[in-house]
């Protein structure tokens, strides 16, 4: 069992403002060079988003960054979303209409979109005050917001757009048999994951041993390690979001602790 000390994932500091600028600017140009590389015959593999294809998971990305610049058009999506498709949550039924308002729209066409409304979109959330921002929930439109660490703008402009784009970039790699390219921001974005995770964490104590360029030690839950978590740290991400698995997640101890951390998700 690994016993090198690490430090609280609980710890870990929240995004500031200044540093999510850069990193989701970092993200947004990584997907469209992942997007550019792409093959006609790639944009309409199927995903690991049930239902959706490449093509799909990137018009919804596009949509995403289209309405920070353009917030009416969130609005109208998820009212739209609730007519259009009672039987889906409010979430699902907004994003199915962010794909479906682009149906028309050729696949090379779509790194493009990305790199308009992309910059528009962050440019947008800089010129909304932070305590605005920490104001306004997202529970009125999206319920399912009430389950997020904050139900507040604020956390989706430093937080969890950067993340969806992410892990919606790790599924178009994944659906083309390509391998995700990873820069210095994605580290922050498996930091802020795990912090997400450690705020939520009720189970036994656990050390995280993860490798790769977006990996490091942590641990979740306070004393001895009942189980040490050893993966690659792409691998633990798509675990902990629901997605199969891609690679093997190795656990060393408690066999209810290891369960406590099978079962374990965050949102993304």
């Amino acid at each position: 069992m690994v016993t090198t000390a690490a430090a609280s994932a609980v710890d870990i500091p929240r995004t500031h403002p200044l540093r999510a600028r850069a990193v989701n600017a970092a993200e947004v140009k990584a997907m469209i060079t992942t997007l550019e590389g792409l093959d006609f015959d790639d944009w309409w593999l199927g995903t690991a988003c049930e239902g959706w294809t490449v093509r799909d998971v990137a018009t919804h990305v596009v949509g995403q960054y289209e309405e920070l610049s353009r917030p009416w058009l969130l609005v109208g999506r998820a009212l739209l979303g609730r007519r259009r498709h009672p039987g889906l949550t409010p979430l699902h039924a907004h994003n199915l209409c962010q794909v479906e308002a682009r149906r028309s729209v050729p696949p090379q066409a779509v790194p493009g979109l990305l790199a308009r409304f992309g910059p528009r979109g962050l440019r947008a959330v800089e010129r909304l005050p932070g305590a605005a921002r920490r104001r306004i929930p997202l529970s009125p439109l999206f319920p399912e917001s009430k389950e997020l660490p904050e139900d507040s703008m604020d956390y989706l402009a430093r937080v969890l757009v950067t993340r969806d784009t992410w892990m919606h970039r790790v599924d178009v790699c994944d659906a083309t048999g390509r391998e995700p390219v990873l820069h210095e921001h994605d580290k922050e974005v498996v930091g802020q994951v795990l912090l997400d995770l450690a705020l939520a964490w009720s189970g036994p104590p656990v050390f995280l041993d993860l490798s790769g360029p977006a990996g490091g030690r942590w641990t979740l839950g306070r004393g001895t390690p009942a189980v040490v978590v050893q993966a690659d740290a792409l691998t633990l991400m798509r675990h902990l979001s629901g997605r199969p698995s891609r690679g093997v997640v190795e656990y060393d101890g408690d066999p209810a602790a290891t369960a406590a951390v099978e079962a374990a998700r965050v949102i993304f």
